[in-house]
Parts: structure tokens; sequence; C-alpha cells
């Protein structure tokens, strides 16, 4: 049975990511910071709920701990909205901070800590990324430090790809679509099943030469 790790799962998509992998035989080990949200409503006995706040190190290291010898596929799904600040002389410097913390930097924290778990068996790593990261598409602007933040986390998860496939474990960057969530609004054309349908075949997909794609839900390949 495969085991797969969620962070932020107690709602949107990572709730349904859990769902999703529960349906295809996985254990799966998820993650909540506060509030378990829809995961208190999971009755499975294959799913590991487990409270961790992705910024706090050693919280990621005891949960890891916990999960066994081996580890098929890690979602560092876990993030957060930025001010919608209308005009850069509105930024605040301390929630840019706070954003770039949880989206860029924790998402390679987990990685780090459950690198030995990966590299047993030749594990996928999934960073929930976003069209919004991409410089090239970035014809809009504002969304000021979102945008920085999925930026980074590409920029992380690319630097890193040589060396994970030397490990055997594989990099898939993933923007979801615009699904209606509490982050992506009631006006997103996107459900959040559909997203995840997308996502769990494109993961089904993926294989070790393909190892840091950016791609979206139904596997386009996106601009940097």
């Amino acid at each position: 049975m495969p085991t797969a790790m969620v962070t932020g799962a107690n709602r949107g998509i990572g709730l349904e990511l859990v769902r999703q992998l529960l349906d295809r035989d996985y254990t799966v080990h998820a993650t909540y910071r506060h509030d378990m949200g829809g995961l208190a409503s999971l009755n499975h006995p294959d799913l590991v709920v487990h409270q961790m706040d992705v910024r706090h190190a050693d919280e990621v290291a005891a949960t890891i701990e916990n999960i066994g010898p081996s580890l098929d596929l890690l979602v560092n799904n876990a993030g957060v909205a930025d001010g919608r600040w209308s005009s850069v002389s509105e930024i605040d410097f301390d929630v840019v901070a706070a954003v770039m913390e949880v989206n860029a930097i924790a998402p390679v924290r987990v990685t780090q800590h459950a690198l030995p778990l990966l590299a047993a068996h030749g594990g996928t790593v999934l960073m929930i990324t976003s069209l919004m990261g991409s410089i090239g598409d970035c014809a809009s602007g504002r969304s000021y430090a979102y945008r920085a933040s999925k930026t980074a986390l590409n920029m992380f998860t690319t630097a890193m790809n040589n060396e994970m496939q030397a490990q055997n474990i594989s990099l898939l960057l993933m923007h979801p679509g615009w699904v209606e969530t509490d982050m992506g609004g009631p006006n997103a054309p996107l459900s959040v099943q559909e997203s995840v349908e997308g996502i769990m075949a494109r993961v089904d997909e993926q294989t070790l030469d393909m190892s840091g794609r950016f791609v979206d839900y139904a596997g386009t390949t996106l601009p940097w």
C-alpha cells in the first residue's frame, strides 16, 4: 500500500486530495495547523491526522518521524493568500514575510525532513504552486507577495531538481487551476473535485524523466 503525506489538508484542495488518495488505497498522513475542518468528518482506517505547523521545524520533524520507513508521495499544499493590496504603497512587509515563509520556505523545509523517506523507494514531491508565480504570465501584476512566494517556490524546486533526481526522487510543480475554494472564491470556474482529478492524473503519469516540470491540472506546460 503506497503512503502519502498532504499538508494543509483540512479544507479545499488538500482535503479533496486526501479523499481521492484514500479512494486509491493510499495510507494518507494529513496535516492541519489549528482547525481539523473537513478532516474531522473523515472516518477511514488508512487516514492518520497530524496537527502540524509547516513553519515549525520541530513539529515537521515529529510528524515525519511518525510516518514510517518510506513515503511515496509528498504533497506540499499548505499555503496562504496575501493582503490583496491595490498598490505598492499599501504593502505590509510583515504580511509579505509571513506569506513567503508559508508558501515558499515551508515546502522546502518539509521536503528536507522527508528526504530519507522519499529516497527509500523513489518518491514524488508535488508542490502546489500557481500560474501567478509565472514571471512570463504576470501581465496584470499586483498580488505582490503571493506571486513572489510562488515564484520563489518554483525556483527552489527547480534548483533542487538535479539533486533530487540523483536520489530517485521526482519533483512536480502543479498549478491546480482557478478553483472554487476559500482562496479561489465562488466565481472560480473549476470545482475542487475536477482539479484534484486532474492533479492525480498528472501524478499517475509522472516519471523521473519528467522531474521539475511546471504544469497545470490538465497537463499543459506553463511559462516560467
